[in-house]
């Protein structure tokens, strides 16, 4: 049996229209969040779970962490059902939300950990000693007397993690956990979560809109869309069957006798030209080469397409 395991998971939203001119009241709809939703994650999995503002992520992830409960469906993780049996559930789980904090603003953060470890009941040696293990993994160490609310964005990324693993939950769930971050910080934080995934074995459950998090953690990933799973196998079957679409954009100092290859669509940034091309259509060395041969390249940069745009090709193979 697998550590996780969801079968025909349901949800339903009750939502109120806007009220329209000269109704008093408002009127209601049903909107379907999860529709039979199934899948299973084994232990010590890192997992992608991607797909456009209202697939039904969060809702997925509010459900196996304990917070929700479903209108349909069985959920299993390591044995538990978590929204029966949610106090010995969270004692397993660890989640990090990109918008949301666990610690307390306005208090050093070793304040926040030290009441961490009264809730969860970690024993003070356990607590030392994972403390300086995490706090030296996550650079932590001069920081934990400085309040919440004055480290940068990285830096209080890096302190929700330390605070929802200190308890060394089985399962870690993560939301958005890079949105903000600059390059450095993202990078520190993928480095963290695979060192913790092999160190551990911790099972990770990623949702982002951030294609690199997804390629640089993730071997596998499931995509939802309109409260389905559309997807779910190796990133490379995903990204040789969807991602398929470049964008270049290319600066040039002095004249310039470009020829655009056939299929290639053109814009302009105003600094400089944007191209677009199907990589089955045109390989991106021959593109690369036809720019190079134009004029003296003072700045390119090859951009993939975004999850967005790959869930929408996947809308329209599907018909949805």
């Amino acid at each position: 049996m697998s550590f996780i395991e969801v079968d025909n998971l349901q949800k339903d939203f009750i939502v109120k229209k806007k009220r329209e001119k000269g109704k008093l009241l408002r009127e209601k709809e049903i909107v379907n969040a999860l529709k039979g939703v199934s899948f299973s994650v084994d232990k010590g999995e890192l997992v992608g779970y991607i797909g456009p503002n209202g697939a039904g992520k969060s809702t997925t992830v509010k459900i196996l962490s304990g917070i929700l409960t479903p209108d349909g469906g069985q959920v299993s993780v390591g044995g538990i059902v978590p929204w029966k049996e949610r106090k010995r559930h969270v004692k397993n789980i660890g989640v990090v939300f990109g918008q949301r904090s666990q610690l307390w603003w306005d208090v050093p953060i070793i304040d926040s950990y030290s009441l961490l470890k009264d809730i969860y009941r970690i024993p003070q040696g356990d607590y030392e000693s994972r403390l300086k293990e995490l706090s030296s993994a996550l650079q932590l160490e001069e920081l934990m007397r400085t309040p919440l609310r004055l480290l940068s964005l990285g830096q209080r990324m890096r302190a929700e993690l330390c605070g929802s693993l200190l308890h060394r939950p089985e399962l870690l769930f993560l939301d958005e956990p890079t949105i903000g971050l600059d390059a450095v910080s993202k990078l520190a934080l993928r480095d963290f979560l695979k060192w913790e995934n092999k160190q551990y074995g911790t099972t990770i459950m990623l949702t982002t809109h951030d294609m690199e998090d997804i390629e640089a953690l993730c071997s596998r990933v499931m995509v939802l869309g309109h409260g389905k799973k559309l997807f779910d196998g190796k990133l490379q079957e995903l990204l040789e069957h969807y991602d398929t679409v470049r964008r270049v954009n290319v600066k040039y100092d002095g004249h310039v006798d470009l020829k655009f290859p056939e299929g290639v669509t053109l814009g302009d940034t105003g600094e400089g030209i944007e191209l677009i091309y199907n990589l089955s259509e045109l390989p991106t060395a021959k593109l690369l080469e036809t720019l190079q041969k134009a004029g003296n390249v003072a700045e390119l940069t090859l951009k993939p397409e975004t999850t967005d745009h790959m869930i929408a090709a996947m809308y329209k193979e599907l018909d949805l």
